[in-house]
């Protein structure tokens, strides 16, 4: 890393959200996704802290709420980025649901 590299990191409880954030990283702010990590909290795998999208129970069937997917924790995000680029990468990460991993 060079003297203008900084690193910024965001705590989701949704892996999807987790991964919309890299899009907007990607996309929006020309950050390549060899400098961005996903990765759970803890040491045991993790989908996040609540159940979404294939995760979550059918409407039709409320009592069939699926226990295959973890959910030990929260999904953490960093990524390596330019300085001048922290202002705008915190904005997308907030848009997206992430919040502040500092202490």
């Amino acid at each position: 890393m060079t003297g203008n590299e900084e690193v910024a990191s965001a705590l989701f409880d949704r892996r999807s959200d987790a991964e919309r954030a890299v899009e907007h990283l990607v996309q929006e702010h020309g950050i390549e996704r060899a400098h961005i990590l996903l990765a759970p909290v803890g040491e045991e795998n993790s989908a996040g802290t609540i159940a979404n999208g294939s995760d979550a129970a059918r409407a039709d069937a409320a009592d069939c709420e699926r226990s295959d997917a973890p959910s030990n924790g929260c999904i953490e995000l960093t990524v390596g980025l330019a300085a001048e680029k922290r202002g705008g990468v915190e904005r997308s990460l907030a848009e997206c649901g992430g919040r502040s991993a500092a202490g």
